[in-house]
């Protein structure tokens, strides 16, 4: 698989509820994050091939995301991606298997952005899907990029922001 094209799927968790009296990695959707991540499921199922593997954050909110795009590809759910750093969810990107061609990253503001646009190549950035982007990565936002690189090589500057959608 090292000579073909992978593709990084960048999805911000959809909108959570502020319920009392719980914390913020506990939140839950929101009636509106249910129905969003549901179109997030469809786009990605129309738009992009199949995804192959998944990496989560622990958050509540993220992992009902997940739950509700009805994707059912092998999912890895990490600590490190809730309230991470760009490189902190590059690191675990790199962890993924040459075997995957497909990956989608479910996490959260303001790490998708930063890791969209950080991984985009110059052009892309510049592009108006990184206007976009830069602009507001709203909740079920979805960033897809592209890369030649295997995933373990896979670094800041190395991919082309092709696509960006807000389901609604």
């Amino acid at each position: 698989m090292s000579d073909r094209n992978r593709t990084l799927v960048l999805m911000r968790h959809a909108k959570s509820d502020y319920p009392d009296g719980v914390g913020d990695h506990e939140r839950p959707l929101a009636p509106r994050g249910i129905r969003e991540a549901e179109l997030a499921g469809d786009w990605i199922r129309e738009h992009l091939a199949a995804i192959d593997a998944v990496l989560c954050s622990t958050a509540t909110r993220t992992r009902q995301t997940l739950q509700r795009t009805g994707i059912a590809a092998p999912a890895r759910f990490s600590d490190r991606i809730y309230e991470a750093t760009p490189g902190i969810v590059i690191e675990e990107i790199n962890g993924v298997g040459d075997d995957v061609a497909t990956l989608l990253v479910v996490g959260h503001e303001p790490v998708m952005s930063s890791l969209a646009l950080g991984l985009a190549d110059d052009d892309s950035v510049n592009s108006a899907v990184g206007e976009k982007i830069s602009a507001k990565y709203p909740t079920s936002a979805i960033a897809v990029l592209r890369t030649a690189a295997p995933w373990d090589q896979l670094a800041p500057g190395g991919a082309a922001l092709v696509d960006f959608h807000v389901p609604r």
